[in-house]
């Protein structure tokens, strides 16, 4: 399946294929110079995959996790491109999660003012929501996000065949986001995660993954740099980016607690038992008061107010800005002092 992202002279294909990691050479443009990202925690046979199918590639291993999405590591990948004579018609290629995936897109748009991006997911968090839509970047101060840059891929590669390797935590955490894409904008979506805690029905995880990136392509579509309508893939991330600075959970797992206050009582409860039956959690013990101290470094603060997302009917969205002080009693539903 190819699935186009209409961005104008930014536009670029997302190919959802099982085993295109393998044809990686004749769907990208490798036949250059190719510095590929990949991190300690993402099977090293899937980096060497695609160095086979480079002219000329240098693989690159940060240590797993959000540690390596900072300005120092950065700064030690942009040096080592210059070092071994990267020029404007080569490429930056990553192999991995959202880390790599953020941080290399963002190496890519800092080095000689932006070159070629290539994006290859290994995740179902990164399948389904952060390898597309362009935004890369990485954090600093202990706040998430907080420097970046919109810069498109040229084309992503995803190959369903490289979650067989993820554990049952980090499959769970990633289905999160394809939760929340079915909340603010697919009834279907979301129904097959009720059918799944309801009666066990399996998940098909290419179905979930397309539905998921359809979700993500429509809205970017409508506003790549995330002036108004983008605004909505947020919902959860709020109180979520809080709880994760805090307690240092996985994304999804603290992306799923921080929908739960955002949702009407009625979406509420059905949103519960999915979480429960993809084992995320739904409340964690933590200090509200620093969970509400890292949420107000959050980019969507300004002029002392909040854009928050809620979902009242299951693929129905509000965006309303509201004073901070409110969330407040949102974080206390999930968050637990004890």
């Amino acid at each position: 399946m190819i699935i186009r992202m209409e961005l104008g002279e930014s536009s670029y294909d997302i190919v959802l294929e099982r085993g295109c990691l393998k044809k990686a050479g004749e769907l990208l443009n490798l036949d250059r110079r190719v510095f590929i990202l990949t991190d300690d925690g993402v099977p090293a046979q899937y980096a060497e995959t695609v160095a086979e199918q480079c002219r000329e590639s240098h693989i690159h291993t940060v240590p797993q996790g959000e540690g390596s999405k900072s300005v120092a590591v950065l700064e030690e990948l942009l040096t080592e491109m210059l070092e071994l004579g990267f020029t404007r018609g080569d490429c930056v290629c990553s192999v991995g999660g959202g880390v790599v995936g953020d941080l290399g897109g963002f190496t890519a748009a800092c080095y000689m003012r932006g070159i070629d991006f290539y994006n290859i997911p290994t995740t179902i968090l990164s399948q389904v929501d952060s390898s597309i839509g362009g935004k890369t970047a990485v954090n600093l101060g202990g706040v998430k996000n907080i420097v970046g840059a919109f810069w498109q891929p040229k084309k992503v590669l995803i190959d369903p065949d490289t979650l067989d390797t993820l554990s049952d935590r980090q499959k769970a955490s990633g289905l999160a986001e394809a939760v929340k894409a079915g909340l603010i904008a697919d009834p279907e979506l979301f129904a097959m995660f009720e059918a799944y805690a309801e009666h066990r029905a399996p998940l098909d995880l290419e179905k979930i993954i397309a539905a998921s990136l359809m979700v993500k392509k429509n809205v970017v579509e409508q506003d790549e740099r995330e002036s108004g309508v983008r605004k909505i893939l947020n919902f959860g991330h709020t109180i979520g980016h809080g709880i994760e600075s805090v307690t240092g959970l996985l994304h999804g797992e603290c992306v799923a607690m921080g929908m739960i206050p955002m949702c009407s009582p009625a979406v509420r409860s059905r949103l519960i038992p999915v979480l429960g039956a993809l084992r995320l959690p739904a409340r964690v013990h933590a200090d509200p008061n620093e969970v509400y101290k890292a949420m107000l470094h959050d980019k969507k603060m300004g002029d002392g107010y909040v854009s928050i997302v809620s979902v009242d009917t299951v693929g129905n969205y509000n965006i309303q800005k509201i004073d901070p002080a409110v969330l407040r009693y949102g974080i206390e539903v999930v968050v637990d002092p004890n």
